[in-house]
C-alpha cells in the first residue's frame, strides 16, 4: 500500500458560524491542497469535513499518517471514543447524544478501509503544514461573511 501523508485544518468564525477547513495530501513529490467551507457550522464539523474530504480523495486504501490540531478527532479516534458513540447507537457514555454522528460514521468507514496513523500537532505552532492548513481554512471561512 502507498504512504500518504495528510494535514488537515478546521476555522470557524463564531461557533456556530461561517466556517472553513484545509487539507493537504503528500505522497512522495505529489502534494495537492484542498478547502472548502459552509455558511453556518462549528469549528468540530470543519475538522472532521477536513479529514473525511482528504480521505475521500485517495483512490486505493493507503497508509495514512494523519496529522491533525484537533483533539476532537484524534482523541475520539485513537482512545475508541467514536466507535464506542457508534455502538450505541450514537450515544456518548454519560448518556447525551453524541455530536455530528454522520460525520462520524463516514469518517469510522474511511478509517476502516484505510490504515490511519493518527498524529496530534499544536495548532499555530510551527508546522508549516498545519499553518497552511489553517490558512487555508480560514480564507474558506471568510467566504461566507
Amino acid at each position: 500500500m502507498k504512504t500518504v501523508t495528510i494535514y488537515t485544518d478546521g476555522a470557524c468564525s463564531g461557533n456556530p458560524g461561517p466556517g472553513g477547513w484545509g487539507a493537504i495530501l503528500q505522497y512522495g513529490e505529489f502534494k495537492k491542497e484542498l478547502s472548502g467551507g459552509e455558511a453556518h457550522t462549528t469549528n468540530n464539523r470543519m475538522e472532521l469535513t477536513g479529514v473525511i474530504t482528504a480521505l475521500k480523495a485517495l483512490k486505493e486504501p493507503c497508509i495514512v499518517e494523519l496529522y491533525s490540531d484537533s483533539k476532537y478527532v484524534i482523541d475520539a479516534l485513537e482512545k475508541g471514543w467514536a466507535r464506542g458513540w457508534k455502538a450505541r447507537g450514537w450515544v456518548k457514555g454519560d448518556k447525551k447524544p453524541a455530536l455530528n454522528p454522520d460525520l462520524w460514521a463516514t469518517l469510522l468507514d474511511l478509517c476502516d478501509y484505510h490504515t490511519v496513523h493518527l498524529h496530534w500537532v499544536k495548532g499555530h505552532a510551527d508546522n508549516p503544514y498545519n499553518n497552511r492548513c489553517d490558512e487555508l481554512a480560514v480564507a474558506e471561512s471568510r467566504k461566507y461573511k
